[in-house]
């Protein structure tokens, strides 16, 4: 499993690095601008992530956004839908005191910082990742 992480607070980074490395091969990044080009690059190699976690508030492009030029590139590249990545949004933040009405939601989970690792993994199956 190919997995892309981006979160602008090292600690948190370094923990899902950390959690997924379990599961296969990870790419950390710190901002939003990072993990578009990251995910770009590989659809342009055809070697896709199978999972994409983005914190929602990050410098330079908030998770919101990235994932928006991230879905949009997919639609680009031709990406088939069994190839399409799967999206965690992660945030400090209840899901229900976010406005989404700006933001887009074509994401597959949330969940809420600090991540216990039980949850997240149950949140992991749940998706189809197993270790």
């Amino acid at each position: 499993m190919k997995i892309l992480v981006a979160d602008d607070d090292f600690v948190n980074r370094r923990f899902m690095e950390k959690i997924f490395g379990e599961y296969g091969e990870v790419v950390a990044v710190d901002n939003g601008m990072s993990a578009v080009d990251e995910a770009v690059s590989a659809m342009e190699k055809r070697d896709f992530f199978d999972l994409i976690c983005l914190d929602i508030m990050m410098t330079r492009l908030d998770g919101y956004k990235t994932l928006e030029a991230i879905r949009e590139a997919e639609n680009k590249y031709n990406v088939h839908s069994d190839n399409r990545a799967k999206v965690m949004m992660i945030s400090a933040l209840d899901e229900v005191v976010i406005d989404n009405a700006q933001a887009s939601n074509d994401y597959d989970a949330y969940i809420c910082k600090p991540i216990v690792v039980d949850k997240f993994e149950k949140l992991l199956a749940k998706l189809g990742f197993e270790k």
